[in-house]
């Protein structure tokens, strides 16, 4: 079901057969893998071998000597439960929304197993076909493939990475907190530097609770989280004491100045070699190396937050970064367990460049009339695991403030500046975190505020905005023209290696629904003159943000598709 089929060659008569209906429901529908004893139990496999494998075999193998063959179709079907097939159905609906191999799967499932054996094969075959026709199939093997490429540049081929045994980590935060975490689950060493005593101990708490929590979902021993509590993960508020290791990222706060201090001191105490990490999300890593004398060791690192859950890597290679300290930060994202997609030098790099224009979209849909809630609901309908104002709540509407103060000495006068975002700030509305931002959150679960839309109201009245109605379908269509029209145009600058990259950081950084593949091949299926033809007619509405990237322009001309592009330049 990852790759949008149903288990055929009978996996869905024969496997219930074995383990009984709704086990054999879960084990497909979920794509879960499962340990050897829990199959045994479940009458998947007949037997675990504890030590020898091959004479446990053996000794099988004379008890089943002389003995006819046991056929799965010769098993009978198991009892029907229809209700629980329902209300797994309905579960899926709920979870999974938009995507059809589950619920086709279930559906063979229980329809088939009301025949016999082998008209239930035939009908698995015809849900079977119709799914490898479906481009839900396309989109889900692309994003499979795409995932795998990502990691092969051709300018890393043959590069050996440095050293990757101890790590440094600067700021115990959020961010800092769950960096170190995922790099204590990986086994590695691990210091963390925080300004104070206080703080220090506020971190290693955070982390000890991160691991209790890999400890309670069964991913780690509660042995080996003593082990690295007490050898492998150190505090320290002296800069000196990451002079031993090899990686070094930073996670403090994101102002170039600070950044610019943290790096001339580590300029100062680190070893020669060590790789020296940023975390920004934004920041000029060009502008960072530049506080030290080694910028062929400086590479940005973004992880996504939390840190220790999130796949994505972005790895953003500055203009003097070395190939090894490249490949080093592969490296770190494979030993991580994560997917790791280089970015060039840019403000945001892909993930959060591309963000910013989606955003500007929403916002500027927003002030023209759109509420927040039929945003995020017309694009959670589309497939995106969490609306726009729904993230800023989770985010904190003060991050997006930032950002806006950040930029504003260069923003352009003709951009449209969300008005409504600022004054819900000034409002002390930050989201999640004070209870109340685009949404009310009481109890911990989001819902509308009825104070919202008068607040919008005024500030349309003050900007001199009359008000207009979106359709749900107008909202996707704008949305996706502008995060496509923005992630063309990172491929075009070298922001982005290729078509396919933008896709892996944007279906395992922001939600975007996998099923359809990344917006790049959801644009090709779509088809590039379509889209090329909405922001043409959008810009009679604004001819400022509403420009056709050339690269889209020239592809159409060609006749050509972004696929096409996958290849990337030879670096």
């Amino acid at each position: 079901v990852t790759l949008g089929l149903l288990p055929g060659a009978g996996g869905t008569q024969r496997l219930p057969r074995l383990t009984g209906l709704m086990p054999a429901l879960d084990m497909i529908t979920s794509a879960r893998q499962m340990g050897a004893a829990e199959a045994r139990d479940l009458g998947l496999i007949d037997a675990v071998a504890p030590d020898d494998l091959t004479d446990a075999a053996m000794q099988m193998a004379e008890r089943l000597a002389g003995q006819p063959p046991r056929r799965t179709c010769d098993l009978p079907a198991p009892p029907a439960d229809p209700d629980a097939a329902k209300a797994l159905t309905a579960t899926l609906a709920r979870k999974l929304p938009g995507q059809i191999a589950q619920r086709a799967a279930v559906d063979a499932a229980t329809q088939g197993l009301a025949l016999p054996f082998a008209q239930g094969m035939e009908v698995e075959r015809a849900a079977f076909r119709a799914l490898m026709d479906s481009p839900q199939r396309a989109a889900l093997i692309h994003a499979f493939f795409a995932e795998r490429a990502v990691a092969h540049l051709p300018q890393i081929r043959g590069v050996d990475p440095r050293a990757l045994d101890r790590i440094g980590v600067i700021g115990g935060g959020t961010m800092g907190a769950g960096i170190a975490a995922a790099c204590l689950l990986a086994g590695l060493d691990v210091t963390l530097i925080e300004r104070d005593a206080a703080a220090a101990d506020t971190a290693r708490a955070t982390i000890a609770k991160l691991l209790d929590g890999a400890v309670t979902r069964g991913k780690l021993a509660a042995s080996t989280r003593d082990a690295i509590l007490a050898d492998t993960f150190r505090t320290a508020t002296d800069y000196a004491a990451l002079s031993d290791a090899d990686l070094i990222i930073e996670a403090v706060f994101e102002t170039m100045e600070v950044k610019h201090q943290v790096f001339a001191e580590l300029d100062r105490v680190a070893r020669p070699g060590a790789v020296l990490a940023t975390n920004t999300s934004y920041l000029d890593v060009n502008a960072i190396a530049a506080a030290t004398s080694r910028p062929a060791d400086v590479i940005g690192l973004h992880f996504f937050s939390p840190a220790h859950v999130m796949r994505l890597l972005e790895v953003v290679v500055a203009d003097r970064t070395a190939p090894e300290v490249t490949a080093t930060g592969f490296a770190l994202a494979k030993r991580l367990k994560k997917i790791a997609v280089r970015a060039g030098v840019c403000d945001g790099f892909i993930g959060n460049r591309i963000l910013s224009h989606y955003r500007a979209a929403v916002d500027a849909m927003v002030l023209d009339g759109a509420s927040p809630y039929q945003v995020d609901r017309a694009l959670t309908g589309f497939g995106f695991a969490m609306g726009p104002y729904a993230v800023s709540d989770l985010a904190g509407l003060d991050i997006g403030w930032m950002t806006r103060q950040r930029k504003a000495a260069t923003r352009h006068p003709r951009d449209r500046v969300p008005v409504f975002a600022d004054r819900l700030y000034e409002l002390g509305r930050l989201g999640r975190k004070s209870g109340r931002g685009y949404y009310l959150y009481d109890g911990g679960k989001p819902q509308p505020d009825p104070e919202l839309e008068p607040l919008l109201a005024q500030v349309r009245a003050d900007l001199g905005i009359a008000p207009r109605d979106f359709t749900d379908a107008q909202i996707v269509d704008r949305t996706m023209a502008a995060l496509v029209n923005e992630a063309i145009r990172t491929v075009a600058d070298g922001t982005a290696l290729r078509p396919l990259d933008v896709d892996v950081v944007m279906l395992n950084g922001y939600g975007f629904p996998r099923w359809r593949g990344g917006p790049m091949h959801w644009a090709d299926a779509q088809g590039l003159p379509q889209i090329l033809a909405q922001i043409d007619a959008l810009a009679a509405e604004d001819d400022h943000f509403w420009q056709a990237a050339p690269l889209l322009r020239d592809l159409v001309a060609q006749g050509r598709r972004l696929a096409e592009l996958n290849e990337g330049p030879k670096l």
